[in-house]
């Protein structure tokens, strides 16, 4: 374990724009208090790992509103944008995995991420290999 502390794995396989979300804000809020913070994104979250504004496709949120009427909403209101939480994350050092099978799932042959995301396309397998004794894994 980092500095005796466990780590958080953050499975992200719903694809609303408010789990999303929330997923990105448990993790900016974990690694900002020293965790190591991993984010496996599979299913219908991979959307927010691409270029130009992916995360725009994500599916509605609980509101029923777009991922743009809500992000715009929720920056209305004071709260952390999309972009903003992603690239906190990044800067903070939180780990970006990609699932391979998932991508295939989605018919996404060759997708083009985010440039400002270092992001390792991987599978489930890698992913528990990473995973150490006393990290909390959640399931977004």
């Amino acid at each position: 374990m980092s500095d005796g502390k466990w780590g958080l794995v953050l499975v992200i396989q719903s694809g609303g724009y408010d789990r999303v979300h929330y997923a990105l804000v448990t993790a900016a809020a974990a690694v900002a208090t020293g965790r190591p913070v991993t984010l496996f994104f599979t299913g219908r979250a991979l959307p927010a790992l691409l270029a130009r504004e992916g995360w725009k496709r994500l599916d509605f949120s609980d509101d029923g509103t777009s991922p743009e009427a809500r992000d715009h909403t929720l920056a209305h209101r004071g709260v952390g944008t999309f972009d903003e939480l992603l690239t906190a994350c990044a800067e903070l050092g939180v780990a970006f995995l990609a699932c391979e099978m998932g991508w295939r799932a989605l018919g996404i042959r060759e997708p083009v991420l985010r440039p400002d995301l270092n992001v390792e396309t991987t599978g489930m397998v890698t992913l528990l290999g990473q995973v150490r004794p006393g990290d909390q894994m959640l399931f977004v």
